[in-house]
């Protein structure tokens, strides 16, 4: 059993340790929603252009469909396909470019 004194020191200890902690925190830069989306956006700009193409594919397909033409419907819906696959290959590869950086990061 822990006598008093002891829980006394025992939260002391874990208030020092939460002072030091923000101690060594306090210079450390929280990066915002904004800021981080300009960060992704920077690193893999193809992302934004198939969701982009994805989104004009569907909407102009969906419109299409709405006014009765059925061809151009079908081919949109194709297009947003393609889109969709496109944007799917780009984030892998800005994965796997992400991923080799920090990894050549690593080994200087």
């Amino acid at each position: 059993m822990s006598t008093p004194a002891d829980m006394a020191a025992q939260q002391q200890a874990a208030e020092l340790e939460w002072i030091q902690m923000r101690k060594d925190y306090a210079d450390m830069h929280i990066e915002t929603t904004s800021e981080k989306l300009a960060r992704k956006l920077k690193e893999n700009p193809l992302v934004p252009i198939g969701c982009a193409a994805t989104l004009g594919a569907l909407g102009y397909g969906l419109w299409s469909f709405r006014q009765g033409r059925r061809q151009m419907s079908q081919y949109m819906m194709r297009a947003r396909i393609a889109a969709q696959g496109f944007t799917v290959i780009a984030l892998i590869i800005g994965v796997g470019m992400t991923y080799t950086k920090k990894d050549g990061d690593g080994k200087k």
